[in-house]
């Protein structure tokens, strides 16, 4: 199964809703495993699992918003971000 076919699945099964919060879900326990591995009490694996459902989130989020809408969004913040760091370094000398 690609991937539109799970996403267009999900969505027939749980629907929008659902999976907003579920998206929601998945980001707060990839933060608590972020936090637990800094502090060394979770193994790199842990982090790992939850940044693959991180992933898979973002990815139906993604075609649910709009693949091109989502590439040009992150286009326009890559270009913010190069623009800070930038001026960061020169700041620095």
């Amino acid at each position: 199964m690609d991937n539109e076919e799970l996403y267009r699945r999900t969505l027939a099964l749980w629907g929008e809703q659902a999976q907003y919060a579920q998206a929601v879900e998945e980001c707060a326990e990839l933060c608590a495993a972020l936090m637990h591995y800094r502090r060394e009490k979770v193994a790199p694996q842990q982090v790992i699992d939850e940044l693959a459902d991180v992933t898979l989130m973002i990815g139906q989020l993604t075609w649910m918003f709009g693949t091109d809408r989502v590439a040009e969004a992150v286009e326009r913040k890559r270009g913010k971000l190069e623009r800070l760091m930038d001026k960061e370094a020169s700041e620095k000398g």
